[in-house]
């Protein structure tokens, strides 16, 4: 599988793991009406899921990780 792919469906997982919760409780618990519950869990996803990129090295192509809760870059095997 390419990497470029495999870098995209990683950050649809990530984002997807982080955007459902955050529908259901945005829904239950705060009192949006319509757009505003799906588009306040996107914001919140975005923030909060994993940014995954492949990028071409002298050697290889490979895939990082960029988290908000991690301090640095890390390389995804």
């Amino acid at each position: 599988m390419n990497k470029k792919v495999k870098s995209f469906l990683y950050n649809f997982l990530g984002f997807s793991v982080f955007y459902i919760p955050a529908y259901l409780l945005i829904m239950n618990y705060l009192h949006l009406k319509g757009f505003w519950i799906a588009g306040t869990a996107f914001i919140v996803s975005s923030i909060l899921a994993p940014k995954f990129q492949a990028v071409k090295t002298h050697d290889r192509e490979k895939i990082f990780m960029k988290w908000i809760f991690i301090s640095d870059v890390k390389e995804v095997k």
